[in-house]
């Protein structure tokens, strides 16, 4: 195992959820992970992001661990859930807040709602 894959399957093992992106919760850098971020954000889900921009061994790495070509990539409870296309529509049928209940994370359901009238 890689030193980079030893960490990816560390962090995503320790914490509930994990999203791997380009930048940061606060300043993403790119639209997909600044899609997944506000989605993430504004449900208050508390997660631990992982810029792979400032890593290029995360960046590759977290790709071959997950065998899924594009970032951003969201992970719960150490399981690969998907990227941003998965994510929104996870979010606009109500599959993401299925899968955080049954996993235990915390989030703001009203908020979820909100998203989806917006979005309907």
């Amino acid at each position: 195992m890689t030193d980079a894959h030893a960490q990816i399957k560390d962090t995503v093992t320790s914490n509930d959820v994990v999203l791997f992106m380009k930048g940061t919760s606060s300043m993403p850098q790119c639209g997909f992970s600044s899609k997944v971020a506000g989605v993430l954000n504004y449900m208050g889900v508390d997660y631990k992001d992982i810029n792979v921009l400032a890593d290029d061994g995360i960046r590759q790495g977290i790709k071959d661990y997950s065998d899924w070509p594009t970032i951003p990539q969201l992970y719960v409870k150490g399981e690969f859930v998907g990227g941003c296309d998965i994510i929104t529509e996870m979010t606009l049928s109500g599959e993401l807040d299925t899968l955080l209940e049954e996993n235990g994370v915390a989030f703001d359901k009203d908020a979820a709602n909100k998203i989806r009238e917006h979005n309907s």
